[in-house]
C-alpha cells in the first residue's frame, strides 16, 4: 500500500515537472534581405489576432542593428503555441513602420508565411506553431 502512495506521488512529480520545463524553447527569427545599414530592424510576435500588427500589444518586440543580408534575432524561450511575426526595416529609426496614406509600407517589412495581401494582413494567414522544443523562422524583408 505505502509503495502505491509513493509510485503516485512520484508521478504527479514527474507530470508536473514535465510539463513546466517541456512547454518552451528558443524561437530565432532570421531575417533575409535586409538592403542596408540604415536604422534598425524590429520584430514583433503576436500570440492573437486582436493584438496582431499593434507593437503595444505584442508578446514581444526585438530589435537588431540593420546590416545588409541576412539578421538572426533570437527571443529566447518561447511557451509552445500559435504565433505570428511582423518584422520591419524601421530605416528612418522613427519606431514604426512608415506607410504611404496611413496602408501601404514604404519600408521594408516582412510577415510569418508570407502571405499575399492586399490590405491588412490576418493573423491567421501569418500564424504558425512553436513546438516545445523551439524553432527558428525565416523571414524574406519586402522593399
Amino acid at each position: 500500500m505505502r509503495t502505491g502512495k509513493y509510485r503516485a506521488l512520484a508521478w504527479v512529480a514527474v507530470v508536473i515537472g514535465g510539463v513546466g520545463s517541456a512547454r518552451a524553447g528558443d524561437l530565432t527569427v532570421i531575417l533575409d534581405g535586409v538592403a542596408h545599414d540604415q536604422g534598425g530592424l524590429r520584430v514583433g510576435l503576436y500570440d492573437r489576432a486582436e493584438s496582431f500588427r499593434k507593437e503595444d500589444r505584442a508578446v514581444a518586440i526585438r530589435t537588431a542593428a540593420a546590416s545588409p543580408g541576412q539578421a538572426s534575432i533570437g527571443f529566447g524561450q518561447v511557451p509552445a503555441g500559435r504565433y505570428a511575426i511582423m518584422a520591419y526595416h524601421d530605416e528612418d529609426g522613427d519606431g514604426g513602420l512608415d506607410r504611404f496614406m496611413g496602408m501601404i509600407p514604404t519600408e521594408g517589412y516582412a510577415l510569418s508565411n508570407d502571405p499575399e495581401v492586399s490590405g491588412p494582413p490576418a493573423f491567421d494567414e501569418c500564424a504558425f506553431d512553436i513546438p516545445a522544443e523551439g524553432r527558428a523562422i525565416t523571414l524574406k524583408l519586402r522593399y
